[in-house]
């Protein structure tokens, strides 16, 4: 396939990087299922210094795959891989990414197929990967100019909750936008990663986070814009994914726990968030015991409920001192550049 990236990348395309940084293979992951209607104009937006795109098809019902067909008559860049059934888009994601690592691909961004990420963004998520600075960049749309406006309440909700949540899970402190799906990723981070066994649907990002911290790979955030229109409509259901996601945050923080704080280096954070959680179970037993006899007597007992306050205070200084301990021995790993020029000059 001819590639159209032979082209090298401009300071016109890549605002003011160094020229040295720009010669470098970059690969656009697009996952999509039924997108009919605007994976066109997502395609037609790609910049001229994108080397390859990967259109990942996730067995969609719809005409998209026709849509692909025509935008690839016309730009030559475009793969299109499909699946022979519906994996979700973190299967499709994976797809993408072992496809750019088989094509020696230097970085690969992630764009969906749905038009949600500002192509005008893509030289800030590429510049920190160029010039070193993290293996893996991640959209922030709270950060963004524009402000969280464009994002529907409900999502932005979930989105709070769950950056909350992978904070502690994942051990990057700084990421506040955990669920932003536009991401750029350099060829060292995607050698790190099993990409078969990542989590195939919507907890996909939370998982990546996790693996690549126990990988030891460095993470940074920059503003893009949340695009989401007035035609625009999730395919997500938060009742079915609800405890999904939380199962899947509790299995990665065991995960994440075991291999870098007991099999990698052993580490004292595991004994505080053992008996953090010999605290709190003691906190939840003397808690319904106060409140049953309560219930049954009318009388409070007032020992078990000075115990109940010493358990509840001793798990919270035992958290707090675990989370303390995570964020100093991650601290390498979270790439701050908020005190730097957004265009890079």
């Amino acid at each position: 396939m001819t590639l159209v990236s032979e082209i090298v990348p401009t300071q016109e395309t890549l605002g003011s990087l160094p020229e040295a940084l720009t010669h470098k293979k970059v690969a656009v992951v697009v996952p999509s299922y039924n997108e009919e209607i605007k994976i066109t104009a997502t395609l037609k937006e790609m910049p001229a210094f994108v080397n390859r795109i990967y259109v990942v098809d996730d067995a969609s019902t719809d005409g998209s795959v026709a849509s692909v067909q025509q935008a690839q008559a016309i730009d030559p860049r475009i793969e299109l891989v499909r699946h022979d059934a519906n994996k979700g888009v973190g299967a499709a994601i994976s797809t993408g990414y072992l496809r750019a690592m088989a094509d020696d691909m230097d970085i690969a961004v992630v764009m969906a197929g749905d038009g949600q990420m500002d192509p005008a963004d893509l030289p800030a998520l590429l510049r920190p990967v160029l010039r070193g600075q993290a293996d893996y960049v991640k959209g922030n749309r709270f950060f963004h100019p524009s402000g969280i406006s464009e994002i529907p309440r409900h999502r932005f909700f979930g989105n709070v909750i769950l950056s909350i949540l992978t904070k502690i899970v994942a051990g990057y402190w700084h990421v506040s936008d955990t669920q932003c799906g536009y991401t750029a990723i350099n060829r060292r981070a995607l050698a790190a990663i099993d990409w078969k066994a990542i989590y195939p649907r919507y907890g996909c990002p939370n998982d990546m986070l996790t693996k690549l911290n126990v990988a030891n790979m460095r993470v940074a955030e920059v503003p893009v814009k949340a695009r989401y229109g007035a035609d625009w409509a999730s395919k997500l259901r938060a009742h079915r994914v609800a405890l999904p996601i939380l199962a899947l945050l509790w299995r990665l923080f065991r995960y994440r726990t075991y291999y870098k704080y007991i099999v990698m280096n052993g580490h004292p954070i595991v004994m505080f968030y053992f008996f953090g959680l010999l605290a709190f179970l003691a906190t939840v037993v003397l808690f319904v015991y106060v409140v049953t006899k309560f219930a049954l007597t009318g009388v409070v007992p007032q020992a078990a409920l000075i115990m109940f306050g010493i358990a509840l205070g001793v798990t919270l200084q035992l958290l707090l001192g675990a989370f303390s301990l995570d964020y100093q021995a991650n601290q390498k790993l979270m790439i701050d550049l908020s005190d730097q020029d957004p265009t890079g000059s």
